[in-house]
C-alpha cells in the first residue's frame, strides 16, 4: 500500500472514531438532561353551561418540607425550591400526584404545581375556597397545559418555547392594552401580550406574581410560579370560588368571556370527576 494511502486511511479511522466519541458524548448529555413530561391527554369533554362551582375534587396530599417531585426528587436538572419557600411548604405527596395524573390525563410535572398552589391559597387566602381542578381547567384552556403552541414542560417546570400572545392591539376581539413592560416580558415594546402555561398579561403579572421556589424572582414561563400567580390573582378577588353564586363571577375576572367560563368548568368537572 502507498504511504499516500496509508495516510488516507488512518484520517478516516480518526475521523469516524472521533465521529462515535461525538455521538456518544451528545447521547449521554440527552440521558442527563432534563426531558419534557408527557403530554396531556384531552380535557374537552362538555358539560354544557356552567350552572354553579364544578364538584370538589379528592384534596391533595400535602407532605411540605421540601421538593415532591413526581417526576422523582433527584431528577437530573431539577432546582429545587429554597426551604421556606411556597413551592416547599406546600409539596405534594409524590403518590397522590401520579395516581391523580393517571386519572385526569394531566402531566405530572403540572398536576404538582396546581395541587401545590390550591394548598398554599387555602392557608394565605382563607376563605378563598380554590380547588386544583379549577387551576387545571384554566392551564388546560389557557395552554393545554403548557403544550400549546408546540410547547412542552422539563422536569424542572419551564415552558419552552416561551408562550407568548397575540399582540393586545384591539384587532381580532382583544382588548387594547399598550405595552406596560418595555418588552421585558412578552417581547413587544408596542402592545402587551399573554405570557406563560396560565398566559397573563405582563402588568397584570407584575402585581400578583408569586416567587414561588424562592430563588430570588418570579417567572410566567415556570409553572409553580405561574400556578401560584394564577392562586394568588384569583384569590385577590375576595370570590368564594366554592359557592355556586360566585364561582362564575370569579372565573369571568379572569376572562370576561361566558364561553370561557363554560370551557373552563367542563375542563374542572371533567377533573374532579376523574
Amino acid at each position: 500500500m502507498s504511504p499516500g494511502r496509508v495516510v488516507a486511511t488512518l484520517c478516516a479511522c480518526l475521523l469516524v472514531a472521533a465521529m462515535g466519541a461525538g455521538l456518544w458524548i451528545l447521547v449521554s448529555f440527552l440521558a442527563l438532561a432534563p426531558g419534557p413530561q408527557s403530554s396531556p391527554s384531552d380535557a374537552e369533554a362538555d358539560y354544557g353551561p356552567a350552572d354553579g362551582a364544578p364538584s370538589r375534587p379528592a384534596s391533595p396530599e400535602r407532605i411540605g418540607g421540601g421538593i415532591a417531585a413526581a417526576s422523582g426528587t433527584a431528577a437530573e436538572g431539577r432546582t429545587e425550591p429554597a426551604a421556606g419557600s411556597p413551592a416547599a411548604d406546600f409539596a405534594v405527596a409524590p403518590g397522590w400526584v401520579e395516581d391523580h395524573a393517571q386519572r385526569t390525563g394531566i402531566p405530572q410535572r403540572v398536576l404538582e404545581s396546581y395541587a401545590a398552589a390550591s394548598l398554599w391559597a387555602g392557608e394565605e387566602h382563607p376563605g378563598c375556597g380554590l380547588e386544583w381542578n379549577t387551576l387545571a381547567g384554566i392551564g388546560w384552556i389557557e395552554s393545554h397545559h403548557g403544550w400549546l403552541q408546540g410547547a412542552s414542560v422539563t422536569a424542572d417546570g419551564d415552558v419552552r418555547p416561551e408562550i407568548i400572545g397575540v399582540p393586545l392591539d384591539g384587532t381580532g376581539g382583544t382588548a387594547e392594552v399598550t405595552d406596560t413592560d418595555d418588552g421585558r416580558l412578552d417581547g413587544d415594546t408596542e402592545y402587551d401580550r399573554a405570557v406563560g402555561p396560565m398566559q397573563f398579561i405582563p402588568e397584570t403579572w407584575e402585581m400578583f406574581a408569586v416567587d414561588s421556589r424562592g430563588l430570588g424572582s418570579a417567572d410566567p414561563h415556570q409553572v409553580d410560579d405561574a400556578s401560584f400567580t394564577a392562586a394568588n390573582y384569583l384569590c385577590s378577588m375576595r370570590v368564594d370560588f366554592s359557592a355556586d353564586d360566585e364561582w362564575r363571577n370569579g372565573i369571568l375576572r379572569y376572562n370576561a368571556s361566558d364561553q370561557y367560563v363554560d370551557d373552563v368548568y367542563s375542563a374542572a368537572q371533567h377533573y374532579a370527576d376523574a
